[in-house]
């Protein structure tokens, strides 16, 4: 929306993602106002976001695909998070992006909604993974960490069992001792 003219100026129909770092740089708009196509939304052109949507100052803001360089680079790269394998370390199937939650104020993204692989989706049908668990990012895969908890559960001792004191268990009244008969 126009903060000038207080009107709809166009739809995003994609984001365009920084794959060196997993930041929207840019929205790809569609609109019938547009008389440049593709145009773009620079993310630094946005004043806020609210129920109605992103609010820009006017139409000056929307920019051609020639305009700056550095996205028009990364526009070419044509990445997508959209469907992307997720693989661990290991070379183990992880799953397939679903979507993304975005840091607020600087549309960097934060963690990957994951679609679990069928069989794996009894248990769990999605994963969240911080993008603090992303080792290298690839045009046709995303590689994170491995799971730590089977290196965890190797080192944790497993507790003997009645080894604490249940303090709502009956407790055996001790009995008096008694003489042995042989």
């Amino acid at each position: 929306m126009s903060l000038q003219t207080g009107s709809e100026l166009a739809r995003t129909s994609r984001e365009i993602i920084n794959p060196k770092n997993l930041s929207i740089i840019a929205y790809e708009l569609e609109g019938r106002l547009l008389d440049q196509h593709p145009s773009l939304l620079r993310i630094d052109d946005v004043r806020e976001i609210g129920p109605l949507g992103m609010i820009i100052d006017s139409t000056d803001e929307i920019i051609g695909i020639d305009d700056v360089i550095t996205i028009k680079e990364i526009y070419d790269i044509n990445f997508t998070l959209k469907d992307k394998l997720v693989i661990d370390e290991k070379n183990k199937k992880i799953g397939k992006v679903i979507g993304y939650t975005l840091a607020a104020g600087n549309f960097i993204i934060q963690q990957l909604r994951i679609r679990r692989p069928f069989l794996k989706s009894f248990g769990d049908t999605e994963l969240l993974i911080h993008r603090s668990q992303i080792i290298k990012v690839t045009d046709d895969k995303i590689v994170v960490k491995s799971a730590t908890i089977s290196h965890i559960a190797e080192k944790t001792p497993i507790p003997q069992i009645n080894s604490y004191e249940n303090p709502f268990r009956k407790q055996p009244r001790p009995q008096p001792e008694s003489t042995k008969v042989d």
